[in-house]
């Protein structure tokens, strides 16, 4: 765990967060410190996630491509076979499934970031707008990846170069794009309208809700206006039938969401 740790500081400048996650309560910061690793093994072994990110001043230096398969991770991030392009600190946080950090050469707004998340196929869920990663040498806590034994995938760290960076190409965004992403207000501009439910199915009525409130959270929607797309775009209510379930329920799932979005 040690060695992860040193090489995640490498890899991040030495100026990186650390945070526990916990489904129900939301996130807390821990900061990094040798002598902090039993207390955050023991939160992970009592069904907490393991979260990092890089610090706000160096941000718009790196950003995050979540959810890629192996051919997506072949496709846009390797050289050849066991050989990643350059800047990349790539994890393996499920049997089968990447998280991959990119240090750019020069800094990028989110518009940039967005960008090229869409043309790499990351989760249009994991919008890089303050985006936490899941931190190799702790184990992956989501119940979907719980083995018949009981036990839970080792996120794994796979590659890390932090010696050099990605030269990212320039590009020229549209001004509709550039007003969308940069300032995130909270009126009706035009990537708010870019993103729907079934892009966050994840087979539960419940977990689709909450994958969907992360996302318009992260793009800077108020739990009104997320309030009434769920109920707009939402077919299936048969768990939630009546008006006052509907609104008990989109409540407590409204709330969970913002104490993890902070």
């Amino acid at each position: 765990m040690e060695r992860i740790l040193w090489k995640i500081c490498n890899y991040f400048n030495h100026r990186f967060t650390l945070a526990v996650l916990d489904e129900s309560t939301g996130r807390w910061p821990v900061a990094f410190s040798l002598k902090n690793i039993p207390y955050l093994k023991a939160e992970n072994a009592g069904g907490r996630h393991i979260l990092i990110k890089p610090d706000s001043a160096i941000q718009p230096y790196y950003f995050l491509a979540d959810d890629l398969d192996s051919d997506l991770l072949t496709r846009h991030h390797q050289l050849k076979p066991k050989v990643f392009k350059p800047g990349r600190m790539v994890i393996e946080t499920s049997p089968g499934n990447y998280q991959v950090w990119i240090h750019s050469s020069r800094p990028l707004d989110l518009a940039e970031k967005r960008y090229w998340l869409e043309k790499m196929h990351s989760d249009p869920g994991a919008d890089p707008k303050n985006r936490w990663g899941r931190c190799p040498g702790f184990r992956n806590r989501k119940e979907k990846h719980k083995t018949p034994s009981g036990q839970y995938p080792l996120a794994k760290l796979v590659w890390v170069d932090w010696k050099r960076q990605a030269n990212i190409p320039e590009i020229k965004l549209s001004s509709c794009s550039q007003k969308a992403f940069s300032h995130q207000p909270r009126g009706g501009v035009c990537h708010k309208n870019n993103i729907t439910r079934p892009l966050y199915d994840k087979g539960n009525e419940s977990a689709t809700d909450f994958a969907y409130a992360l996302a318009l959270y992260r793009r800077g929607f108020i739990r009104t206006e997320i309030y009434n797309r769920i109920i707009q775009e939402r077919q299936d209510w048969r768990n939630h039938a009546g008006e006052q379930k509907k609104i008990h329920y989109l409540t407590r799932t409204l709330l969970k969401a913002e104490k993890i979005i902070g």
